[in-house]
């Protein structure tokens, strides 16, 4: 009898024991606050795609945000993005507000994205040059190149498409702002086509070599 009640004992500590040890709560982990001085500088407002992960620097490295972006002289800055199956867009920075505008789509496309946009201010007038085409991000020629002009708020783009076109290299933009002409030069053909704040743009020119 001794030994059952022994045995009985002893089975009642291990009951009791493991009860205890199932109550244990376990220990929170613990956060660490690094001192003032350690702590990394809130960076300067960047343009922000809806949910988007934000490109890296090096150009070509994800071709649902190649991105280009430029200072006017008044403090507002431009930016440009190509969003993969939907085309390009734009947003502008308000620096009186401190905020970016919504991204606004510019001209829209499901082919695939180049991999840069140039953009060029004078004033307040801001152009624009994008370019699409089937793997285009990989190195082939464009077949959709876009040329864009803003002026003053930057409510309103003109963009102008020119088809199986290499794209253009830049823009002239006179003193006022009221007028840009995008250029290409080749040894074969130089290309222009013009803008003008009353009358938009005109078709393009191309001037082939003899």
């Amino acid at each position: 009898m001794r030994t059952a009640g022994t045995r009985m004992l002893a089975c009642a500590m291990l009951i009791a024991t493991a009860l205890a040890c199932g109550q244990e709560r376990p220990v929170p982990q613990a956060t660490v606050t690094a001192p003032a001085q350690d702590r990394a500088p809130t960076p300067n407002p960047s343009p922000q795609g809806d949910d988007e992960p934000r490109k890296s620097n090096i150009e070509g490295s994800d071709p649902r945000w190649f991105e280009g972006e430029v200072s006017l002289a008044d403090g507002r800055r431009v930016a440009m993005h190509y969003r993969l199956g939907e085309g390009l867009f734009e947003q502008h920075y308000n620096p009186k507000s401190g905020k970016w505008t919504t991204p606004r789509l510019i001209y829209g496309t499901k082919t695939d994205a180049c991999q840069s946009i140039k953009l060029q201010a004078r004033g307040d007038t801001v152009t624009a040059i994008a370019n699409f085409g089937r793997y285009c991000a990989d190195g082939e020629p464009p077949t959709e190149s876009i040329a864009a002009v803003g002026l003053g708020g930057l409510r309103k783009w003109d963009h102008h498409l020119t088809r199986s076109f290499d794209g253009w290299e830049h823009a002239e933009i006179t003193d006022d702002g009221r007028k840009a002409t995008f250029v290409s030069r080749s040894t074969v053909v130089e290309s222009t086509l013009v803008w003008t704040s009353t009358g938009g743009f005109t078709n393009p020119v191309f001037k082939y070599s003899d």
